[in-house]
């Protein structure tokens, strides 16, 4: 479930990036971690975030039985850490939330950033297995960024135990190289902001496709996850041509900023667009699948055991 940071993690990357991907990362494990307790979350569809109840994970890292305790301690406690200057736990958003007696009332909730950042401000047993994995990811990320065939090497590791087919793991490899050609193309054209790379590859989806990034997302019940993880041979060898036919199309061209480039975009989805739908008036379907990965790998059961003595199971006793 990690292997979808494998872009960034080969191409040069911030501190502040790598704290970003570990946080994409551990969001899953978080949600893990408070499975089995009354912690209530919500999905916030706009942002594309899980935001937790402040005082529930409170309720939780303490073994408090009294709400009323957990509210006092976050009370204490966000007070300590704002005269602390730290801003990244203490700036909450508050949303309706379903309270004890069934009404809806307004609760400081975090999202996944914030909620590791306050199990790092409480002392609790409870999520010291929690520390240890992030402290062991956080290193082979580190060690992996000194030597990036690791990085690779780790990517199909994890789609093996995700039970993707070995086709499919050479399908997604190739696509990884092919995005960070397209991105590193992007870049030397002039395209700066997240915004403007989410915006290009929106246009390309969509020439391609007929759908964006999002509704793409939504037709395969996707909130968080990969797209591109999620996404069949077929869809993940248009999506492929698409990009290198505008990393062919740019290089020839040259174009400078944002604008000029979107055209190119544009064009290399065109491109896939035509592959789609001679294959479609061939086989008399549509290749634009609902199906995501879950429809399409093996069932954990089925997959072979790790061979690694210092697995993730054993290192947290969380399931994966």
């Amino acid at each position: 479930m990690y292997v979808i940071f494998l872009l960034y993690l080969c191409s040069r990357i911030s501190f502040r990036n790598l704290l970003f991907i570990l946080i994409r990362m551990a969001q899953e494990e978080v949600i893990k971690l408070f499975d089995a307790k009354k912690i209530r979350i919500v999905w916030d569809s706009e942002a594309e975030k899980y935001y937790f109840s402040v005082v529930d994970v409170i309720q939780v890292l303490t073994d408090s039985v009294d709400y009323q305790a957990a509210r006092k301690y976050w009370k204490v406690l966000k007070g300590r850490l704002a005269q602390e200057g730290n801003e990244t736990v203490t700036n909450c958003y508050q949303l309706k939330l379903t309270a004890a007696d069934g009404k809806q009332r307004l609760t400081d909730v975090a999202d996944t950033e914030q909620v590791l950042r306050l199990i790092q401000s409480v002392p609790s047993k409870k999520a010291e297995p929690f520390k240890l994995w992030l402290a062991k990811v956080g290193q082979e990320r580190l060690n992996q960024l000194q030597d990036p065939e690791r990085s690779i090497e780790q990517a199909i590791k994890d789609y093996r135990r995700l039970g993707y087919s070995e086709n499919w793991i050479n399908q997604r490899i190739k696509t990884i190289e092919i995005r960070k050609g397209l991105t590193d193309e992007w870049k030397r054209s002039g395209v700066e902001t997240e915004q403007e790379y989410a915006s290009l590859t929106d246009i390309m989806y969509r020439a391609w496709s007929g759908l964006n990034t999002r509704e793409y997302k939504e037709l395969k019940g996707l909130r968080k996850e990969s797209l591109r993880d999620n996404m069949t041979n077929v869809e993940l060898m248009l999506n492929g041509l698409a990009e290198a036919a505008a990393t062919e199309i740019s290089q020839e061209r040259n174009p400078q900023g944002y604008v000029e480039t979107a055209h190119i975009a544009q064009e290399g989805g065109e491109v896939a667009d035509a592959a789609r739908q001679n294959l479609e008036h061939r086989i008399g379907r549509s290749v634009i699948s609902s199906k995501r990965a879950v429809h399409f790998t093996n069932p954990p059961e089925e997959l072979p055991l790790p061979k690694e003595a210092d697995n993730l199971d054993e290192l947290t006793g969380l399931d994966q």
